[in-house]
């Protein structure tokens, strides 16, 4: 992606550490990227990745007349960088910045909603901070929601049309690093060290929170919560990582709490809290809102159970009896009684800490996040047509055959289409005889960058359930005639008009379904960088016949060496492949069974 210029933005430069090692991640992809925020040290950081840095001052708060000279300053800055793709983030970024690209006419605009303040205040506040948002929303072409919950209650406020949404992989900001929190022997190691240097005695119970100490993080409740447990647990201590703030402070019978308990052990901030967390036997997070919670994710990676209050954002960071406990928002009593729940049962609270740190290892790693923000990158470069006025030589040439492989997309169906529609209303009255209404099969699945869209086929199988109401296995429900019709391929021929939308090419990795992406590992992800296809490499390759693991290889290998030349040839060979009627079906299987990820399917 030589010459496409993207700039990330966040407000205050402490932020700039939510996008660490994400701006070398695309550098090095060949993009140009830009980092924007106020002046401190953790900008001056950022340029270790080897990208470009500016500072503009940016107030945190409502300032109107700071906020005017910020503003001012920031359309400088595109005029001068001139970026094919803007990312802000946090409140006062994304209203200033957002507005400033849309401004200059920023080509791709992406507005990351991190979290929505105005769920935690009442009155004028809250009616300008939805405002604020509303426009920031309105400025982007697409809102990254770094939860599902915070995209659903960002829809149900009315900031943003669910259209304009998208939820990267499985949520979160940038992902988290499972072996950096890992609970080695090293690391617990120092956590025993860092407890002897606290004062904790070895066998007191240790609950701990690590962030910011303000109300909405739900402090208060967390300190009564453990001033309830401390009567009956001596020993029990409560560990907090994090500095208070004045702009959402804490009821001064809390803060008397901080200052003068002695089972209350505060660090204020520190630049790394992982060996923090192997002093724990129980993270809480008793938050009001989240944008996701990282910090759950970390405590999981480090194998710690979870007790979190169930707020947006964190009820899809902690999944409820899983990877740990959920209660109601600002309920001390309620966290009381789950801490004392975990901490009394060694084992449950093994059980959690170690399904989360699955789960983290799983579905969390940052690159994945990366992959997913650079394949929605590439989709709206695509939509915008922008790869050949983005990139110098190879890639101005590889932007021209992609809109030469689009043309013949449109071009060849469109002809198809008109040829053979009679033998479409043929096999659709075929399908009314033999099986009834309806005709077709839609079903979501995704498409390049991994968004959804409704695939169209011809049906092929009949309604058929067992005493219970499950659907009966493929085999049993495979019509005659649809057995027919996927030998010779007839069923895929609805998928024309997907073309002809722009849904699909005539050539790509097959749609698969849309559960799989969780599933996917780095390099199979790659399936997803261009347009699925009706027909692809791995379709001319054996069809149903190969493994997932060939299919995957066949598919990444065609993503990385596509041509229009290849494509060409894949469609003389479909058309062979179509005629012989090899590999429709997989073993003992009527299609591919069921991908469960990799090293799972053994064939």
């Amino acid at each position: 992606m030589n010459g496409v210029r993207v700039v990330d933005m966040v407000t205050a430069s402490v932020s700039v550490r939510f996008l660490e090692g994400r701006p070398g991640y695309f550098a090095g992809k060949g993009y140009e990227v830009t980092v924007v925020s106020s002046p401190g040290e953790e900008l001056r950081k950022a340029q270790r990745e080897g990208v470009r840095t500016v500072a503009v001052e940016m107030a945190r708060e409502i300032s109107p007349l700071r906020d005017l000279v910020s503003f001012w300053g920031l359309v400088r800055v595109m005029r001068r960088l001139r970026p094919a793709i803007t990312n802000v983030a946090t409140p006062k970024a994304g209203l200033l910045g957002g507005v400033a690209a849309w401004l200059c006419g920023v080509p791709c605009r992406y507005y990351t909603l991190l979290g929505l303040r105005c769920e935690t205040t009442m009155g004028l506040k809250r009616e300008v901070l939805i405002a604020a948002e509303r426009i920031a929303c309105a400025c982007a072409h697409r809102v990254i929601c770094v939860s599902e919950s915070m995209r659903q209650k960002a829809i149900e406020l009315g900031l943003v049309e669910a259209s304009r949404t998208v939820v990267l992989a499985s949520g979160s900001y940038n992902g988290t690093e499972p072996e950096r929190f890992a609970p080695t022997t090293e690391a617990l190691r120092r956590g025993g060290q860092m407890r002897e240097k606290l004062g904790i005695p070895a066998n007191a119970p240790v609950v701990g929170f690590v962030g910011r100490l303000t109300k909405d993080k739900g402090i208060n409740e967390l300190v009564k919560a453990y001033c309830e447990l401390r009567k009956e647990m001596a020993e029990l201590r409560l560990l907090l990582v994090g500095e208070m703030e004045e702009g959402d402070p804490l009821t001064a019978r809390t803060r008397w709490l901080l200052e003068n308990e002695p089972g209350i052990v505060r660090t204020g901030f520190v630049e790394d809290p992982a060996d923090y967390y192997h002093l724990l036997d129980v993270f809480a997070f008793p938050t009001y809102r989240e944008g996701f919670g990282n910090v759950a994710l970390e405590a999981n990676a480090a194998g710690k159970p979870v007790v979190a209050a169930g707020a947006t954002g964190v009820v899809d960071a902690v999944v409820d009896g899983v990877t740990g406990l959920l209660v109601p928002v600002g309920d001390a009593r309620a966290l009381a009684g789950a801490l004392k729940k975990v901490i009394e049962d060694p084992g449950m609270a093994a059980a959690l800490g170690s399904a989360g740190r699955e789960r983290v290892v799983r579905q969390f790693w940052r690159e994945r996040v990366w992959e997913a923000l650079e394949q929605q990158y590439a989709g709206m470069l695509e939509e915008k047509g922008l790869f050949a006025k983005a990139a110098q030589g190879s890639e101005w040439r590889a932007g021209l055959a992609l809109r030469m492989k689009r043309a013949m997309d449109v071009m060849v169906a469109a002809l198809t289409l008109l040829v053979l529609w009679p033998v479409m209303l043929a096999v659709g009255v075929a399908i009314c005889v033999c099986g009834g209404a309806p005709v077709l099969f839609r079903q979501r699945r995704p498409g390049l960058g991994g968004r959804p869209f409704t695939l169209l086929k011809f049906r092929t199988m009949r309604e058929a359930r067992d005493a219970e109401g499950r659907p009966l296995p493929d085999g049993a429900r495979l019509m005659a005639l649809g057995k027919m019709l996927r030998a010779l391929s007839l069923d895929e021929l609805p998928q024309l008009w997907n073309v002809l939308r722009g849904d699909m090419s005539l050539v790509g990795p097959r749609p698969l379904l849309m559960e799989y992406l969780e599933r996917y590992s780095a390099e199979e992800m790659q399936r997803h960088e261009v347009k699925p296809g009706i027909t692809g490499w791995a379709q001319v390759n054996g069809r149903n016949a190969t493994s997932w693991q060939e299919r995957f290889a066949l598919d990444a290998w065609y993503v990385e060496n596509w041509s229009l030349a290849l494509d060409a040839r894949i469609l003389v060979r479909t058309l062979w492949t179509v005629l012989v009627g090899g590999g429709v079906a997989h073993g003992s299987h009527v299609t591919m069974p069921e991908f469960l990820g990799s090293g799972r399917n053994k064939s």
